[in-house]
């Protein structure tokens, strides 16, 4: 690969590794709450968060413009304390790659955890245990094959996120052009050669992870 090519797996690889460990997170623990709890609007509640699944990734990158753009309600107070804008950086992509990849995680989290027996963790209070600890030391190491299958899935949708990472980070030869963009460049500008050569390593890379992810949690997919 040229320098070009090499800097945008570079930078996939980084947005992708930080959005999953956001999402991981995050995605977790609503995850956990959404499967344990019972609240009033927690329909609503799946709803939002599986938006994203749904939606086309223009419309979610809309969104996030108009959230966090420079007259945007979370952007102009971004901007006033920091002087600076998030659009059109590299953690702008890290922050759309997040969010269409949460609702993945989510959902197959959510399951997982659902799917634990109920005596199990029964007898985990029964012995004293918190629900901390039945969560640390039952409900999440019987879950672990869906947990694990949830975060290779966020990592696989947060390393392909092309439609929302051009609305919010923009496709900025050297700074947000992730391997997605540096696709969409290199076929738009007719040079195939380059394009083929980033897909044929995206493919592979991509690939591997998800192998990886299998084998060492030995994920059912």
């Amino acid at each position: 690969m040229d320098d070009a090519s090499f800097f945008s797996f570079r930078l996939s690889l980084q947005v992708a590794l930080l959005a999953t460990v956001i999402v991981a997170i995050t995605g977790g623990v609503t995850a956990y709450l959404l499967a344990t709890r019972r609240f009033r609007g927690k329909t609503a509640v799946e709803v939002l968060v599986t938006l994203p699944l749904v939606l086309p990734p223009t419309v979610t990158g809309y969104y996030l413009v108009v959230l966090l753009g420079r007259h945007g309600w979370l952007g102009s107070a971004l901007e006033a304390v920091t002087g600076g804008s998030i659009v059109f950086t590299w953690w702008a992509a890290v922050l759309a790659s997040a969010i269409v990849a949460f609702p993945l995680m989510v959902r197959t989290t959510q399951a997982a955890i659902e799917s634990v027996d109920r005596t199990m963790i029964d007898t985990a209070y029964t012995l004293g245990y918190s629900e901390l600890q039945t969560a640390l030391r039952v409900v999440l190491p019987l879950a672990r094959r869906g947990i694990l299958a949830g975060v290779s899935l966020a990592f696989a949708r947060a390393i392909g996120e092309f439609g929302a990472t051009l609305m919010l980070a923009g496709n900025i030869p050297g700074r947000t052009d992730t391997m997605p963009l540096a696709i969409y460049s290199a076929a738009s500008s007719g040079d195939w050669g380059r394009a083929h050569g980033l897909v044929a390593v995206l493919t592979l890379a991509s690939a591997a992870l998800l192998y990886a992810a299998h084998k060492l949690g030995r994920v059912r997919w």
